[in-house]
């Protein structure tokens, strides 16, 4: 008969110690781009204020699908996500154009089909917008208005707005005229080449840092072609349960940005190069929640 190992005391409450240590952290992950991570960042910060050192970053980790997968997992427990992108990458469902049908249709679905839950909104909206050259523009204020003008556009769009559902599908409904077929570019171009003069009009996010300069001009979207995307905080809930505190200090979160403020805090990061760490602890000062 082979003997049976019996674990040291010691070694097995080393063990079991170490299991539940990784069993309790709160993980924040983010995807790639700027925003994500300065709100990932924040996030970290304020709950290592709250919770102390169980919190770990897994900051710039992917896409939506890698983000996704890894919340479901459990090596993520928290991270920023827009209504939607929840409703059509991740219900596969064609958003509504109501934020609030958007808003309360992903809250209830979330916790049905993944365990989630989804905290409320961070306070802005993060649609797709249409920028042009302030100078290039005069008495054009709408979308409307621009399909109206003889002016023949040159659109420059990144790789995710000619992907995604409520992207350049949903452009083409105003008929704007084209002198030649949208550009396809990195999204670290757009504002170079429209500078440039390379393309006459791009395609970028609400809370994009460079809409801080007077230099560019939002064209609004008067016929309501893009869908809403509202930043809420997406949260495993066996995370929730397991540390009652957590909410509480996730909620303080709610309502504390708006476009004006993403637009900055995405600024000082990628126009003034300031690092992020620094840029979420003067958020968080500010906003009352040192």
């Amino acid at each position: 008969m082979r003997g049976i190992f019996v674990w040291p005391a010691a070694l097995l409450v080393i063990v079991l110690s170490a299991a539940c240590g990784k069993s309790n952290r709160i993980i924040v992950g983010s995807k790639t781009d700027t925003e994500q991570i300065v709100l990932g960042e924040i996030v970290a910060q304020h709950l290592d204020r709250r919770l102390g050192a169980i919190v770990e970053r897994r900051l710039n980790l992917g896409n939506t699908a890698i983000l996704y997968q890894s919340i479901l997992s459990g090596d993520v427990s928290i991270y920023p996500e827009y209504t939607g992108v929840i409703q059509a990458e991740i219900l596969k469902e064609q958003p509504a154009s109501d934020p609030q049908i958007i808003l309360e249709r992903t809250r209830s679905q979330m916790p049905l089909v993944a365990q989630l839950e989804l905290m409320d909104p961070l306070g802005f909206d993060n649609p797709p917008v249409i920028v042009v050259h302030a100078s290039d523009a005069p008495g054009i204020q709408t979308l409307g208005e621009a399909a109206g003008k003889d002016t023949r556009w040159k659109l420059g769009v990144d790789f995710e707005f000619q992907q995604i559902a409520g992207g350049l599908s949903a452009l083409s409904k105003y008929r704007l005229p084209m002198a030649v077929a949208p550009r396809s570019m990195n999204q670290k171009e757009l504002f170079d080449k429209l500078t440039a003069g390379d393309v006459t009009m791009i395609a970028t996010r609400a809370t994009d840092g460079h809409l801080t300069s007077p230099e560019w001009k939002v064209l609004a979207d008067d016929r309501k072609v893009f869908t809403t995307y509202q930043a809420c905080l997406l949260v495993r809930q066996d995370k929730l349960a397991q540390t009652p505190q957590l909410r509480a200090a996730l909620a303080e979160l709610s309502g504390k940005f708006s476009v004006e403020t993403m637009r900055k805090l995405n600024a000082q990061v990628e126009v003034e190069h300031r690092p992020v760490a620094a840029v979420a602890s003067e958020f968080l000062a500010q906003a009352g929640l040192r």
